[in-house]
């Protein structure tokens, strides 16, 4: 039995599951008399056949069954060993959570894990959408390792006393989402003067939640409906029933049919930003995810 391998417990185990040299052959890929070979190796060092050939494929002979039963743990164990090494090369290993307001959940975290998940494969990212004030709490509180966050101009003034605050990169600047057949949407630019008489879709949400209402410099802007989500607000201006504010950040997740067009207005001084907020004594997954979001 000393004549047993790895790899002939691998191809063993694969036949098996198959139920065919063939296709055993594709899923690991290698060719048909490769596998042949391992399982011919393996039949020898167990002094007899571990498979029987029919019509219909192949099955185990009671040697065959065996050895399976002990194989598959075999093969199961290495490969948990595998990983577990592949995590102690690569210190950013495990779980890391991440929380993020809407916008930036949908505008710019996925490009930044899966950024951190190609050059980190044994670290695990784990994304949470929520509102800033929830998300600071979730972050002292130990419940996340990072949050993106809003802060600003028409914003809480969050206390971030004792956290690491970080600005990330790449804001634009604010606009309007309209309609594709809106007038609007043929223009390149829309003057401020114009929204004047647009009805406007606006969000609501929890108290304390900031949300965007209608154009900020407006002195009386008409409101036509109130929305909690996104997909209710860009639902409504794609029926043309209004149109919404919409942060250019975010201008990549309006869907079909509705456009995003910046809005010139120089009374407006645009002050938020997105900032990546975390303890001081964040892992190094935390400072990598940071490094990844901004760029």
């Amino acid at each position: 039995m000393s004549g047993m391998t790895l790899l002939g417990l691998r191809v063993v185990v694969e036949v098996a599951r198959r139920g065919s040299f063939t296709a055993a052959a594709e899923v690991l890929g290698y060719t048909q008399s490769a596998v042949s070979r391992q399982v011919g190796a393996m039949e020898t060092a167990a002094g007899g056949p571990l498979f029987e050939r029919g019509a219909r494929g192949v099955r185990p002979t009671p040697a065959g069954e065996a050895l399976l039963r002990h194989a598959g743990q075999v093969v199961a164990h290495v490969e948990a060993a595998e990983l577990e090494i592949a995590g102690l090369r690569d210190r950013l290993a495990g779980r890391l959570v991440v929380g993020a307001y809407p916008t930036a959940a949908a505008a710019l975290v996925p490009s930044a894990v899966a950024r951190l998940r190609a050059a980190h494969p044994a670290l695990a990212v784990s994304l949470g959408e929520a509102g800033s004030p929830a998300l600071l709490r979730r972050l002292r509180a130990g419940r996340l390792e990072v949050a993106v966050i809003a802060v600003g101009d028409g914003l809480p003034d969050y206390d971030l006393t004792g956290l690491v605050v970080e600005q990330v990169p790449g804001q634009r600047g604010m606009g309007v989402a309209v309609a594709d057949d809106h007038p609007f949407a043929r223009q390149s630019e829309v003057d401020v003067a114009q929204l004047a008489d647009q009805v406007w879709v606006v969000g609501v949400g929890k108290e304390g939640e900031p949300q965007f209402g209608a154009w900020p410099t407006l002195a009386d802007p008409v409101v036509g409906h109130e929305a909690r989500s996104w997909p209710t607000r860009f639902g409504l201006v794609k029926a043309g029933l209004g149109i919404t504010v919409l942060p250019g950040l975010a201008a990549g997740t309006a869907p079909r049919g509705v456009t995003w067009v910046p809005v010139r207005d120089p009374e407006l001084v645009w002050g938020r930003r997105t900032v990546a907020l975390t303890r001081p004594d964040r892992s190094d997954a935390a400072g990598a995810f940071v490094r990844a979001l901004r760029g």
